[in-house]
């Protein structure tokens, strides 16, 4: 088949009937396009043929005989590339060159048809609706098409002037040369697949691979415990092969019977998922510290884990009220769903050994760590291992140890005796690659006579199959004053895959609860839910965030109705840890007149990479362009793992520390003047202490707790259908308190995809399990539902950059504080609108009808 892809012919065989992105990826070697669903529903691969937007995942490679096909890579010089570049449109990017193509033909489209006029949001949105941005850079996306189709980027750069970019890498993940994981394809490269229990509870007895060498993924005691579980890994010269010869193995199961009913497991019953104490230690964690609080195990139950104050006085205030003040009482049981991480770019890992050493492409948040845990599990010198991640294609919590793909990838390439890639996926993704898991919240919340929070109580059951460690209710000890109160929280293990941290791990569950608990004591005490929450917060940084709120026109508008659309608006307040990695340093060496900047930290779209480079140079004295960062190896100085918002208090104070002593050692003044001759010169810099210390004497897997919180307060407005029982999220401002802000542009994407991800916490997204085989039902991502670009609403990000002076640079992590408050918020406004309290997450329309008795 001949065929002429960005104005070059090319003949491919395609006897053997591969998909278009195949031939685009594997055959072309144009990894602009991504492979994501397979199924049509994200976007990702999508490609222009005769000028026509396509996924290409669902393409036959045969319909593009005689056609004239373009990828990314072939819309270089296009004014939407510019476009995305200016406004932040990415974050990870790797949706990003789908939407590029699909933008480009749109903009084209409109153009011809309506010269310089900008389309309305709804227009863009329905142009883009099949790409999903799990990131959440939507209005990045709206704002550059809107400047596309309205000519203001249609002129190029000039000569020697530099093109306006938000994040230094921009240009390489819209064009599509960055390169992920899944990308690399070294020379005789082998794929390895990964073997999985089909049973959600069995011994396994014997792996058979007749002429097929395997390597067994199994636990020490020979049992699976789920679904989906790794048991062994095969590898072929391609994923066809690979998978002919996983299908050639024989695993001879025991099947056991299997706890997969949470109600009977919470009632005592059904068989042990971990039948001893050796067992329960290799438990993974669904939290940062899965076992750091030791609780009780009985059977399948493990806690309580506490937070108290005072826990007595408040289940006596709590029993009081019931019985004299129901009025001031606030009691209900609230429940969420599982939410899966489900980066676009999924677990992936590609190793080789050269020499004794292990070399690593891996797609993590940690790359230092990962290192670190490889050398330790495969028996190497740390310093014989590598593992490098240049570009993430996000993770958002998932990505942060060894995982089944890089122990399976490592195995299988020494095995082999050559590199060999493992990339799970979606199904596979959505089955093992994490969750936020479900809850059941029980709360009481008392005020006095005088209005003011008495006691809290709040216990936690959190679902998250074989893993333990949830902390839910233990949140809610840091926020609304010193009230007394008891916070427990509880594991329920099951034979299902085990959770894992997911942005503001607990975070937005224990506001889920808590939030619409305070919003419907001020409904019961009949006042402002914002005065209520400003009056019980003692959080200065939050008290002007609530008189921003306040403020707001939307606040005292109009709202409510009685016909079929109504409208309401929602408040809802967090606060989250400050987090930091006190030993991270940033490396500076002068390289030819550029100053070189190098740190084992990586970038998964959060913008680690230009916060360094900014970093460096505004502590240079220097432009931009003489300072590089090179981030993602792990054999560099030693940097922060990117969760736990830690990322930037971490880096920018070790940057700045570095900038001063290269300055210190070219003799101070004008640095830039002295670079030229300044050849090899190194220095490295670390994190200074903050002022007065931090909360711990000590990091504690590569975190300390620093002290203060961040804050955050959300107003939502929504529109609720009530024939249909669809909600609507019209508009949210986000009000963050969380210091300097280093790089605006940058910190607002975060933001704007952190309410992006509370909306699909609040609305759409749950996974789903088979209750009688422990099968996950929501394998692919027409089924698990995450919010698109016509799901935005419109988002305002205002941030409050006062109260951490005694930071070095003045400013801490947001990432997560973002999230927090965003799903309690859109359920407060759905109260307002309809006097329906939904305790159920996420508000599916089925539960609003019910709810409204409709």
């Amino acid at each position: 088949m001949e065929f002429e892809v960005n104005g070059a012919r090319h003949a491919v065989d395609v006897e053997d009937d591969p998909a278009a992105v195949e031939v685009v990826r594997d055959r072309l070697g144009l990894t602009g396009t991504k492979l994501v669903c397979a199924g049509g529903v994200c976007g990702a691969c999508t490609i222009q043929v005769d000028g026509e937007p396509r996924v290409s995942c669902l393409t036959p490679a045969v319909l593009l005989s005689g056609r004239r096909v373009t990828t990314v890579e072939g819309l270089s010089g296009h004014p939407v590339t510019r476009a995305f570049a200016a406004a932040d449109a990415l974050q990870c990017g790797y949706c990003t060159p789908g939407f590029v193509v699909e933008a480009a033909a749109f903009c084209d489209r409109w153009r011809a048809a309506h010269g310089r006029g900008r389309p309305a949001r709804q227009e863009i949105a329905e142009a883009l609706s099949g790409h999903l941005c799990r990131c959440g850079a939507y209005e990045g996306i709206f704002a550059a098409v809107a400047a596309t189709c309205a000519g203001d980027h249609d002129a190029a750069p000039a000569d020697g002037e530099a093109p306006a970019v938000a994040r230094t890498e921009a240009p390489e993940k819209i064009d599509g040369s960055a390169r992920y994981t899944t990308d690399h394809r070294p020379e005789g490269l082998l794929e390895g697949v990964i073997i999985r229990s089909p049973h959600a509870h069995a011994h396994v007895r014997s792996l058979e691979a007749g002429d097929e060498p395997l390597v067994s993924l199994l636990p020490p005691d020979g049992v699976v415990r789920y679904v989906g579980q790794p048991v062994a890994a095969v590898a072929g010269p391609d994923r066809a092969a690979a998978r002919a010869a996983a299908a050639r193995v024989r695993v001879d199961y025991e099947v056991l019977p299997a706890a997969l009913d949470v109600r009977q497991v919470r009632a005592g019953e059904g068989p042990l998922v971990y039948a001893d104490k050796a067992a329960r230690k290799r438990a993974p964690g669904s939290g940062e510290a899965p076992q750091l609080v030791p609780a009780r195990w009985r059977g399948n139950l493990r806690g309580p884990s506490a937070m108290n104050s005072r826990p007595a006085t408040a289940v006596r205030r709590v029993l009081a009220a019931r019985d004299r003040s129901p009025e001031r009482l606030v009691e209900g049981v609230f429940t969420t769903s599982a939410q899966t991480h489900t980066p676009l770019e999924p677990h992936a890992a590609l190793a080789q050994w050269i020499d004794g050493a292990l070399h690593l492409e891996v797609s993590t948040q940690s790359v230092k760590r990962v290192a670190e845990l490889a050398a330790e599990r495969f028996g190497v010198p740390v310093d014989r291992v590598v593992a490098r991640a240049v570009h993430v294609g996000g993770g958002f919590g998932c990505k942060m140890g060894l995982t089944s793909d890089v122990v399976a990838a490592v195995e299988l390439a020494r095995l082999h005796g050559a590199p060999v890639r493992v990339v799970l996926d979606r199904d596979e993704e959505l089955v093992d690659g994490g969750y936020r898991p479900g809850t059941r919240i029980r709360l009481a919340m008392a005020a006095d006579a005088d209005g003011r929070l008495s006691a809290l109580v709040m216990d936690a059951d959190n679902d998250g199959g074989i893993a333990v460690g949830g902390t839910v209710a233990a949140l809610a000890r840091f926020v609304y004053g010193k009230a007394p109160r008891r916070l427990r929280d509880f594991d329920t293990v099951t034979h299902r895959a085990p959770g894992a941290p997911f942005r503001g791990p607990g975070g937005p569950t224990m506001c889920w609860a808590l939030e619409q608990a305070v919003d419907e004591m001020a409904h019961r005490l009949g006042q402002d839910p914002i005065a209520l929450r400003r009056r019980w917060d003692g959080n200065p940084k939050r008290h002007a965030l609530y008189d921003w709120a306040a403020a707001l026109p939307v606040w005292s508008g109009p709202r409510g109705g009685s016909g079929r659309f109504r409208r309401g608006v929602g408040v809802a307040a967090a606060n989250w840890l400050y987090f930091l990695d006190p030993v991270t340093e940033v490396e500076l060496t002068v390289e030819d007149g550029t100053v070189v900047a190098r740190c084992a930290v990586q970038d998964m779209g959060t913008g680690s990479r230009s916060v360094l480079l900014r970093a460096v140079a505004t502590g240079l004295g220097v432009p931009e362009a003489r300072v590089r960062a090179e981030i993602g190896h792990s054999d560099t100085v030693h940097g922060p793992t990117s969760g736990g918002s830690r990322t930037t208090p971490s880096l920018v104070p070790a940057a700045a520390d570095a900038a001063a002593r290269l300055r210190d050692a070219l003799g101070g003044g004008d640095v830039g003047a002295r670079l030229d001759a300044a050849h090899g010169l190194r220095v490295v810099g670390r994190r200074p202490r903050d002022r007065r210390g931090f909360v711990t004497p000590f990091p504690l897997g590569g975190v300390a707790i620093g002290r203060g919180f961040t804050g955050s307060v959300q107003v939502s407005e929504v529109e609720v259908d009530t024939r249909l029982g669809r909600i609507r999220p019209l508009r949210v401002w986000s009000g963050i308190a969380a210091g300097r802000i280093h790089e605006e542009r940058l910190a607002r994407s975060q933001c704007e995809g952190a309410v992006i991800q509370g909306v699909g916490y609040a609305f759409f997204e749950e996974r789903r399990t088979d209750p009688v085989t422990g099968r996950v039902l929501t394998e692919n991502l027409e089924d698990y539902r995450v919010p698109g670009i016509g799901d935005t609403p419109e988002i305002t990000v205002h941030f409050h950059q006062e109260g951490f002076d005694h930071v070095p640079g003045g400013g801490v992590g947001l990432g997560e504080i973002a999230t927090l408050p965003t799903a309690a918020c859109l359920a407060n406004a759905v109260h307002d609108a309809t006097g329906w309290r939904p305790y159920d997450m996420p508000i599916r329309p089925d539960r609003l009808l019910e709810g409204l008795g409709t």
